[in-house]
């Protein structure tokens, strides 16, 4: 039986010396998963049973609990604003951040308009036409990834603004003329919410025709 040496046995061999012009590969690194920007996302997630509790505590319309709903959601709204913007501007975009963020803004929004329905405040077709959209959309964007990325436009961005300022306005308990601004900002939503998706349909199309697998554009 052989005796293999210690490694204070062996020989010591001076590294290899660098080249001139070139420095130390060093690993790459990405944004760290724990950023202000996830950490937003996951609030606006962890806020959604929250106000779902608050919009249906006892018949769903006591004043209070119905402002205290309008405010969970305005807050979580706001996060939406400031986490994708954050992520971009310093660099905190993570594959975390892209699964995430689309899935609150879903769960959030689709909550807010099945519970109003539920409620007997907005009609289904309303709810239908929203969630629909969000469903379609999300399996289009499953069904060309690996042909290409579709760019986020304004009229998305736009339609999501208008779609939360409505349910905000439905939410709260308003009286008044105020009490009537909720449902035509309902149907501008609603507008947006058609006009946007038939946008991304033919989108998409280009891209299944147009792209190859791999090929990306800018988001």
């Amino acid at each position: 039986m052989s005796v293999q040496p210690d490694e204070t046995d062996r020989p010591w061999s001076a590294p290899a010396p660098l080249r001139p012009g070139f420095a130390p590969a060093q690993a790459e690194t990405g944004p760290p998963l724990l950023n202000i920007a996830n950490v937003l996302t996951m609030l606006r997630i962890a806020i959604v049973p929250l106000f779902v509790a608050a919009l249906f505590v006892g018949d769903g319309h006591e004043t209070g609990w119905r402002i205290a709903a309008a405010a969970l959601f305005g807050l979580a709204a706001i996060t939406d604003r400031f986490d994708g913007q954050l992520a971009r501007k310093y660099g905190l975009v993570t594959d975390f951040g892209k699964l995430a963020d689309p899935i609150a803004d879903k769960a959030l929004i689709g909550s807010a308009v099945i519970g109003l329905s539920l409620l007997g405040d907005l009609a289904w077709w309303i709810t239908l036409v929203i969630c629909g959209r969000e469903i379609g959309v999300t399996l289009l964007r499953l069904i060309v990834v690996r042909r290409g990325v579709i760019p986020a436009g304004r009229g998305g961005k736009l339609k999501t603004l208008v779609q939360s300022l409505a349910i905000a306005m439905v939410l709260l308990p308003l009286s008044g003329w105020s009490a009537g601004i909720g449902m035509p900002l309902m149907y501008l939503a609603v507008a947006l919410t058609v006009g946007t998706g038939l946008d991304y349909v033919g989108q998409a199309a280009r891209v299944w025709f147009a792209g190859g697998p791999g090929r990306t554009r800018g988001v």
